[in-house]
């Protein structure tokens, strides 16, 4: 994570085009052959730090108490895990939304936070398998298209929002933070048929 955090910081700082793989590992403290045992590219760098948020949140939907129906569970998960204090400070916001904007303007880094995403939706079926089913039998398989698409869903309406809010000047918490504007996308899904829900 120490590189992941050096990656972050020289990309804010200098700009992703300035900063080289080799800087990075200086500022991490190792060689670069260290940094290229775990990273191909720079750009790859920071994938752990945008996994890490992906990874609360989807572990926020499995501890959410086993009484929420599927939508309480993912709102539970985006208040805990999207309002400024409880996972992550007002500050490191900020390298969120910073983060998030290099994102979308370098195609490198865009495909790092594509795969991110990817990957935490594969790990958010699987936990709603298992909401769905009670944590009884395995009634609903977590790669059925049903799953795959329910957390395609609930990933997109997170995602969104917060590119969203990256994009724009508002603070972290608020009206048009990255949690009001989630559970705002959650909202608009009312109709959605969630699995489990009843």
């Amino acid at each position: 994570m120490e590189i992941a955090r050096a990656a972050a910081g020289l990309f804010v700082s200098r700009g992703l085009k300035a900063t080289r793989a080799e800087d990075i590992a200086q500022a991490a403290g190792c060689a670069p052959r260290t940094f290229y045992r775990y990273f191909a590219t720079k750009e790859e760098a920071v994938a752990p730090l945008y996994a890490a948020g992906a990874q609360r949140w989807a572990e926020a939907v499995r501890e959410a108490p086993a009484a929420l129906s599927v939508p309480e569970a993912l709102e539970h998960a985006v208040r805990h895990t999207l309002t400024p204090g409880k996972a992550v400070s007002a500050a490191s916001w900020e390298w969120v939304r910073a983060l998030v904007r290099l994102a979308g303007t370098s195609p490198a880094l865009g495909k790092v936070w594509a795969e991110v995403c990817h990957e935490s939706e594969r790990a958010l079926a699987e936990i709603l398998a298992g909401r769905a089913t009670g944590g009884g039998p395995d009634n609903v398989a977590a790669d059925s298209p049903e799953l795959r698409f329910t957390a395609a869903v609930a990933g997109a309406a997170v995602r969104v929002a917060v590119e969203s809010w990256a994009a724009g000047s508002a603070p972290p918490s608020g009206p048009e933070g990255p949690a009001a504007l989630a559970l705002r996308n959650l909202e608009a899904l009312r109709g959605f048929s969630w699995p489990g829900a009843s």
